[in-house]
């Protein structure tokens, strides 16, 4: 599997990159095989349930692994350099000026006892070598750029003096700081209302299309995956199961957890139908196991209506549907 390469530059390319937690016995793998491209200007959406491996690969991506975990194979290519095999220091040097990453929730990303303007310059003067005046002007045209009143104002206030949409701004204005070729928005929106939301959607959508930067956005909510994606893969327990064009996978998914994710979202024309059924919702049923508890075989399958012996034994490899469509299911795939 080659990761369904799309055209255009390649920003970012995972190649069976598998992660572990633990040693010898008691080693478990969390990430396995996982696979996709990125390319310049794009938005690739990983999607799936909690514990489906989402974030982990995030924090692969950024040398950022929790204490235990560790890349036990594969590769992370960005513009052809593989990052795990770098030196902490050179990790460093690209976080921030070629990789940056938005998290799920500003308070606890932010400082606290450091001012706006104090976090934002630090990466400028780091990276670029901007002196004070300058990193101080580029912040100013930082935050007018995300859409915040007042920069000049908000250089000298702390994160509790802000908003919680007011601090997700400032976090995209720090992630952009250093023009990087690759943003990771893990979660962007989940902690905001519903018309914030909307205002960072619209925000990261104009973003993109003002710098053409590659966007790799982890989400379990397949509205923001609507507005935001151009593609979209699918993780189920560590394993990517399904890759394609966003507008494929809304009309057409092929695995059936995938399919199951999709039926699970509400539709506003079968709330208001008028059947006894119209309030019921679709239910996926179980859960994502556990790391420890994920069988040999597919980790769908106690959960699949379609099992079968075979998925039991043996994962499925991932397999072209079309130029753009993959899927990793033996009934799907055959």
């Amino acid at each position: 599997m080659d990761g369904l390469s799309p055209e255009g530059a390649t920003v970012l390319a995972l190649r069976g990159l598998t992660v572990s937690f633990g040693k010898g016995a008691d080693r478990v793998t969390a990430l396995q095989n996982v696979s996709f491209d990125l390319r310049r200007g794009e938005t690739l959406a990983l999607v799936g349930e909690s514990g489906s491996g989402k974030s982990l690969t995030a924090l692969s991506i950024m040398g950022l692994l929790p204490p235990g975990a560790s890349v036990a194979a594969g590769q992370v290519l960005l513009g052809g350099d593989d990052l795990v095999h770098k030196t902490r220091d050179e990790l460093v040097h690209m976080r921030g000026r070629r990789i940056a990453m938005v998290f799920q929730e500003p308070m606890t990303s932010l400082n606290p006892v450091l001012t706006i303007g104090r976090q934002l310059t630090e990466g400028l003067q780091f990276h670029l070598a901007y002196d004070r005046a300058g990193a101080e002007a580029r912040v100013v045209e930082l935050l007018g750029l995300v859409g915040l009143t007042t920069p000049r104002l908000r250089l000298r206030q702390y994160p509790h003096q802000l908003s919680g949409g007011m601090r997700q701004r400032v976090m995209i204005a720090m992630a952009l700081a250093c023009e990087p070729d690759l943003i990771i928005a893990d979660e962007p929106t989940t902690a905001l209302d519903v018309s914030i939301q909307a205002q960072i959607i619209d925000l990261m959508l104009d973003i993109k299309a003002r710098l053409g930067t590659a966007a790799l956005l982890i989400t379990h909510d397949l509205g923001v995956v609507a507005e935001m994606a151009d593609r979209i893969a699918v993780l189920y327990a560590g394993h990517v199961v399904e890759v394609a064009e966003a507008g494929a996978l809304f009309d057409a998914p092929r695995h059936p957890y995938t399919e199951g994710l999709l039926a699970a979202v509400p539709r506003l024309d079968a709330l208001v139908a008028d059947t006894p059924a119209r309030a019921r919702l679709a239910e996926l049923p179980g859960s994502v196991p556990a790391i420890a508890e994920r069988p040999s075989g597919c980790p769908f399958t106690p959960r699949c209506p379609l099992a079968t012996r075979h998925c039991a034994e043996a994962m499925p490899p991932m397999k072209r549907l079309t130029s753009s469509h993959a899927v990793a299911c033996w009934e799907r795939a055959a």
